[in-house]
């Protein structure tokens, strides 16, 4: 058996010579349907003749990426990018430090008042309704009422809730008049209606991940977020869909839309956090990216989305996919409610020991005279051509006028995207027995870039070439840091090589509208921020969207 699976052990690697060490290049032999067959005997597989014929595009792929990597210069003290914590969690708990409970003053803001029109609420943002509710003017059951309504509404048109919390969502409400009315106001989101992506856990209620194996899940916890957004005084009012298994916009009931055409999906993987909100259905979402899933919803449907500093917000009680990428974050109207939502949420949690990390917590820089901050943006990439160019130009060309001076700024040309394989890697160790039980055939999406042959594919991965890819993102880590020496954020296409180098490096970024396209979808800028620093990011975004009206742009067959 070992001797058939030779030529797959044979590919991709060098032979050595007689002298120590000494290596000669080989001729690589073709990645074939044999081959991979005799290797998933070594492997103790048992996919069908159809499943590993699909798998031989990905390991092509994979093999180039490989090949790139190898090109490195990788001396042995490059250690990969994860690091091993021997803490176990009953230690890990007793050293955990303490939260801030405050995050520093906001802007001050003009007098709030209820509209005459109460559908006009469906686009106040997260500070104007939190207003309202501190001064009385409006009760918390009365805006989770008219939340719940809009949302069974148009739920049928844009396949955005998996769930309603609707049992819980009142009785988070009447507390939080309660508690209001009592003078124990607990801050900007208590009161506020609020959805999570279905990959956040709640106790009582479904955790399907968007995929029809796990449709009728039950998890007996409640996750970080669900946590803190309930110790926020928050109402939660719906679980949104995703994209099965975090990706895309097709779960197992349908394909979620984009508010601004219904034709078109709201993409993924935060896809119904993303809709809901664009569409006036909830002030606020929580969503998750690990490769594009906060950045490219918000770009379909126009929201403000921001994936903070990996490690920002726990994890604890989501679902994993990479657990060296993913991240979750809030999908809003407008930076200042990006900055009150991770506000609530940001901070150390011993389950997830990412958020030990951070050196500082997360505090409001809005004071931030923005004419000094040190700004690049990726000259190179906004000068070539593609379809939301004058959009692009238009922003920066903003930006300039608030008296931002922009320096031109090349990102790391390391192979950013051979390093890509290692999210899947991960992916497929999380969901082993999913692909090894065969129950990856119920996932609805079925074709060769979709979950199932991804995972199968995946498995044929060495765990040296895993361990190779996590010690080149070591030097993107380092090269990026230099790159950055000298500016406090950076602005990029929203479509450019910056998503999958940041994505990689953990660096913190908003999606924020500047325009619409050809086809009537709205498109986004990117602000990308240096690790740990979300304030100064946020109070520049903030400075763009007082200084513009995109983030004022509503789908009109929602308003």
């Amino acid at each position: 058996m070992l001797r058939k699976a030779l030529p797959y052990l044979a590919v991709g690697l060098t032979c050595f010579g007689a002298g120590a060490f000494a290596t000669r290049p080989v001729e690589l032999p073709p990645i074939t349907l044999a081959t991979v067959q005799a290797a998933q005997d070594l492997l103790g597989l048992h996919f069908t003749d159809a499943q590993l014929d699909s798998t031989l595009s990905n390991l092509r792929q994979n093999r180039a990426s490989y090949e790139a990597l190898r090109q490195l210069n990788m001396p042995n003290s490059v250690a990969p990018a994860e690091t091993f914590d021997p803490r176990p969690l009953r230690i890990r708990q007793a050293m955990q430090p303490a939260r801030v409970a405050d995050a520093g003053k906001l802007p001050k803001m003009g007098k709030v008042k209820l509209p005459t029109n109460r559908d006009d609420l469906a686009y106040y943002t997260v500070r104007q309704l939190g207003e309202l509710l501190r001064t009385k003017q409006l009760s918390s059951e009365e805006l989770t009422q008219f939340c719940l309504a809009r949302l069974k509404k148009y739920d049928p048109q844009l396949h955005c809730v998996i769930s309603f919390t609707e049992e819980l969502a009142l009785q988070q409400a009447r507390q939080a008049d309660k508690e209001i009315k009592a003078g124990k106001y607990l801050g900007p989101l208590h009161g506020i209606p609020c959805g999570v992506k279905d990959l956040f856990s709640a106790k009582g209620y479904k955790t399907t991940w968007g995929a029809m194996p796990y449709k009728d899940q039950m998890l007996d916890e409640n996750s970080a977020v669900v946590e803190r957004l309930e110790q926020a005084g928050a109402v939660l009012v719906a679980k949104f869909t995703l994209g099965a298994l975090a990706q895309g916009d097709v779960w197992f009931g349908g394909k979620t839309r984009s508010p601004w055409k219904l034709s078109e999906g709201s993409s993924g993987s935060s896809a119904g956090s993303a809709s809901a909100v664009a569409a006036g259905l909830v002030p606020f979402a929580i969503g998750t990216e690990t490769l594009g899933s906060i950045v490219s919803p918000s770009t379909a449907c126009g929201t403000t989305g921001l994936r903070p500093t990996y490690g920002r917000i726990s994890r604890a009680g989501a679902m994993a996919l990479s657990w060296t990428m993913d991240k979750a974050g809030p999908l809003t109207r407008s930076a200042e409610d990006c900055a009150l939502v991770l506000a609530a949420l940001a901070g150390p949690d011993p389950r997830d020991p990412a958020t030990l990390q951070a050196p500082a917590p997360f505090r409001y820089a809005f004071d931030t005279n923005i004419k000094k901050l040190r700004v690049g943006y990726l000259k190179a990439e906004f000068d070539r051509d593609y379809p939301t160019k004058a959009n692009d130009q238009a922003s920066l060309d903003v930006l300039r006028k608030l008296g931002v001076e922009l320096v031109p700024l090349e990102l790391p040309t390391l192979p950013a995207g051979a390093m890509r394989f290692g999210l899947s890697v991960e992916g497929a160790a999380a969901f082993d027995d999913l692909t090894r039980s065969g129950r990856d055939g119920l996932l609805v999406q079925q074709h060769r870039y979709a979950w199932p042959n991804t995972f199968r594919s995946s498995r044929f991965v060495p765990a040296v070439e895993y361990i190779q890819a996590q010690r080149a993102r070591t030097l993107l880590i380092e090269a990026m840091d230099q790159k950055l020496q000298n500016l406090d954020l950076y602005l990029a296409p929203t479509s450019s090589a910056s998503l999958t180098i940041t994505n990689l490096t953990g660096h913190p970024a908003v999606a924020v509208p500047n325009g619409f396209r050809a086809s009537g979808l709205p498109s986004t800028i990117t602000f990308t921020g240096q690790l740990y620093e979300e304030g100064k990011l946020l109070a520049l975004v903030k400075a763009y969207q007082d200084a513009t009206d995109f983030d004022e742009k509503h789908p009109p067959l929602f308003q």
